[in-house]
């Protein structure tokens, strides 16, 4: 090989460094320059939000383009019954390579919609926010800035939060069985606005359970994690999707899908039940030999009630153990946890990929 050859490929490579050397940009945390070699990815679950999806898209572009690095947003149709499929195609097109449209050929609900993001996700950070727009795009910058001081997940605390006083009950709930499940504090795992590293995303890909609840899957994962204060806003436009049915569902989800500490619960209530009937068996029996059996005649509807109660321990048991083993047969069929219909917006070659893992699964 001539010295001209060798010359050409070390100049060849030298290029090729420079190419991949990190930019310089912004960090929007601190106010100073740090280097950034990473890409960042949205994932948005969608269902009927035609009203807010324009303007959604916007802020959201305005709000990733101050962070001077690649990214791109992910929509992901949940099977909508009004024109947000019809809207993402549009936005998808118009914006090929920012915005990527991905369309399930039914409703899932919002996790199952948001790990369908994640497969199509490329971004070595990606953060999940809801299309109501009640979680501010603007947010977006203090979430990269976090993550980047070295943490695996940062989670958001909505404040204040613009919700009906029966949502934020249900949600000090859902954050105390998710603090005893996991044993990772934080104050506010119902907000859809965080992000996670791209090896907390992959290891999330590869578990397989139909009933997921991503904040706390995640933070099983996860070996730092810290949470940041967002704005909340009250919702402009549209309905909220979660009412209180999807609400107690989602209770269940949690409560099953994570720990089998209810099973745990019924055991030490049921064995102090049955010691607390057997007490009072023996004491009905030392008051009846005692006072005669007149008296013990006149506690015949206390009898009952004790049976009234056993009665009920007993249909909660059957009713926690049905919930389990529906679930084991859910997982034993290992359908899919969801079917993406189409994509639009990405390139032939992420397309492949994504059929491949979708199949895999």
């Amino acid at each position: 090989m001539g010295q001209s050859e060798t010359a050409d490929i070390g100049n060849s490579r030298q290029r090729e460094l420079e190419r991949l050397r990190p930019e310089k940009v912004k960090n929007p945390g601190k106010g100073t320059d740090s280097a950034i070699s990473r890409k960042v990815t949205l994932v948005i679950p969608v269902f009927n939000e035609a009203a807010n999806l324009n303007e959604l898209v916007r802020r959201c572009v305005q709000s990733c383009t101050t962070l001077e690095a690649p990214f791109e947003i992910i929509l992901v149709d949940d099977g909508s019954s009004d024109d947000s499929a019809k809207i993402i195609t549009s936005l998808a097109r118009e914006n090929r390579g920012t915005v990527v449209g991905v369309f399930l050929n039914r409703n899932y609900g919002q996790h199952a919609a948001v790990m369908a993001g994640f497969t199509a996700a490329a971004g070595d950070i990606v953060i999940t926010l809801d299309a109501d727009l009640q979680n501010p795009p603007e947010e977006i910058p203090k979430l990269v800035a976090k993550i980047e001081e070295g943490y695996d997940v940062v989670g958001t605390v909505r404040t204040p939060r613009q919700d009906p006083v029966f949502r934020k009950v249900a949600s000090r709930i859902v954050n105390k069985a998710a603090k005893k499940s996991t044993g990772v504090l934080m104050n506010d795992y119902g907000c859809m606005l965080r992000a996670y590293r791209r090896h907390i995303v992959d290891a999330m890909l590869k578990c397989h359970e139909r009933s997921t609840f991503i904040p706390i899957l995640a933070n099983g994962f996860a070996r730092r994690t810290a949470e940041i204060e967002v704005k909340h806003n009250h919702r402009g436009r549209g309905d909220s999707k979660y009412g209180l049915w999807k609400l107690i569902n989602l209770q269940f989800d949690l409560l099953t899908s994570m720990t089998t500490f209810p099973l745990r619960l019924l055991s030490v209530m049921g064995t102090i039940i049955s010691a607390a009937g057997v007490g009072f068996g023996i004491f009905i029996l030392i008051m009846r030999i005692a006072m005669g059996a007149e008296w013990a005649a006149e506690g015949v509807f206390t009898l009952f009630a004790v049976l009234f109660i056993f009665i009920g321990t007993q249909f909660i048991g059957m009713g926690l153990l049905g919930e389990y083993i529906g679930r084991i047969y859910h997982d034993v069929r290992a359908r899919p946890r969801y079917f993406i219909q189409e994509i639009i917006g990405s390139n032939k070659k992420e397309n492949e990929n994504i059929v491949e893992d979708r199949d895999k699964e």
